[in-house]
């Protein structure tokens, strides 16, 4: 039976508004030994995960709902909200049937959650998941086949089952088939982006971060169909690409703020792990060579990932202003997000010489007051519609 898009959106905000994770729970629940694996943002290999038998879940912080207060105690006041809200989730029991957890290398703070996590929860399975700045396949590539082969032997130990090439490959297959239902979602919106709010596909991607990948990948297949049936009018709003919350995530209000300010959001970084890998990943041969590969050579770029051609910094974000035919970029960075915020000025300067259009603005997760966001959105939209 077909869904219609209030259905499928509605399911979509209760998963992300529920900070006990019971879906999770209640996968886990639902056969003896499963076992969930939690994740910080932007990209672990979940193929891996998944080919144990494991759900990989998607810690985003605690948003702009939950009250740190312990969370507090742990970190310093100048740096962003992201990893106290990660502890207070976990002081508060929220995430306390989590088996294992996985740190990306994205920054120091994250690095040094890692740490904390292991001091915090030492029968927990913690990991601090670092990858390549070399990206040759000698010597990155080797570097990052250890690094895989290392997590898929922790990961077995959680999952108290060997994990095969052939599982491993299967679970890419899988993985294949969500990312090309992530670009389809991703290109629908590009293209009729009124029939595809952007607050409706943050929530659609959030709820991938909780779901089972399979069950995520049929949800984006009966979104794109009750949206394509949805008859909403088209505005005379400003094409943009929203830049840098590909970590901490922004409060669900910005994101409707800058599209009532008159944007239509036609590209942007929330969570990266759904398509940092671009395109299919081969299933033939070595699967741990074959992630690898696919890492060194064909993935997004960010600002938490090392570029080894300098030259090239922010090209990549001019090439997506002209795919996805934008009219200007809005960088929105958390507060004391370093890589976000030391990146931007080399990202600045690259659209400024391809004479691009673009603003700035600092949140953090928990932000209530967006007026100001809206009205500095809606003007550099009129802006750009007055003068471009």
């Amino acid at each position: 039976m077909s869904k219609t898009v209030t259905e499928i959106v509605d399911r979509c905000q209760a998963l992300f508004e529920d900070l006990n994770f019971t879906s999770a729970r209640e996968w886990k629940a639902a056969e003896p030994g499963r076992k969930v694996v939690g994740y910080m943002p932007v990209y672990v290999p979940r193929e891996i995960i998944h080919a144990g038998g494991m759900l990989p879940l998607g810690i985003l912080g605690g948003g702009e709902a939950l009250e740190v207060i312990h969370g507090d105690a742990y970190y310093q006041s100048y740096i962003c909200r992201i990893p106290r809200s990660t502890i207070e989730l976990a002081i508060t029991k929220r995430i306390d049937f989590v088996d294992g957890m996985l740190f990306p290398s994205i920054c120091d703070v994250i690095r040094n959650l890692s740490g904390m996590w292991k001091l915090m929860f030492p029968k927990v399975y913690a990991r601090y998941f670092d990858v390549p700045q070399n990206y040759r396949d000698d010597i990155g590539g080797n570097y990052y086949v250890e690094e895989l082969r290392e997590l898929k032997e922790g990961l077995e130990e959680v999952a108290g089952r060997t994990i095969t090439d052939e599982d491993i490959r299967r679970s890419i297959a899988v993985y294949n088939e969500n990312r090309r239902l992530v670009q389809e979602v991703y290109d629908f919106r590009t293209k009729q982006p009124w029939k595809a709010p952007s607050w409706e596909v943050y929530l659609l991607m959030r709820a991938g971060m909780v779901l089972p990948v399979e069950e995520h990948t049929q949800l984006m297949q009966d979104y794109l169909a009750a949206a394509e049936a949805e008859d909403r009018p088209m505005k005379d709003n400003c094409r943009i690409i929203l830049q840098g919350s590909f970590c901490e995530q922004p409060p669900l209000n910005l994101v409707k703020s800058i599209e009532l300010a008159g944007c239509y959001i036609v590209d942007d970084d929330y969570m990266l792990v759904t398509r940092w890998l671009l395109g299919d990943c081969p299933v033939d041969g070595d699967p741990l060579r074959n992630l690898a590969s696919k890492f060194l050579h064909e993935s997004m770029e960010t600002a938490a990932k090392y570029e080894p051609d300098g030259t090239r910094k922010g090209q990549y974000l001019v090439d997506a202003v002209r795919d996805r035919a934008a009219e200007g970029v809005i960088f929105a960075a958390p507060s004391f997000c370093d890589p976000a915020l030391l990146d931007r000025p080399m990202l600045a300067n690259a659209l400024s010489r391809a004479d691009i259009p673009h603003i700035s603005f600092k949140y953090a997760e928990n932000s209530g007051q967006m007026q100001p966001i809206r009205e500095q959105a809606g003007t550099f939209a009129d802006t750009i519609k007055l003068w471009s």
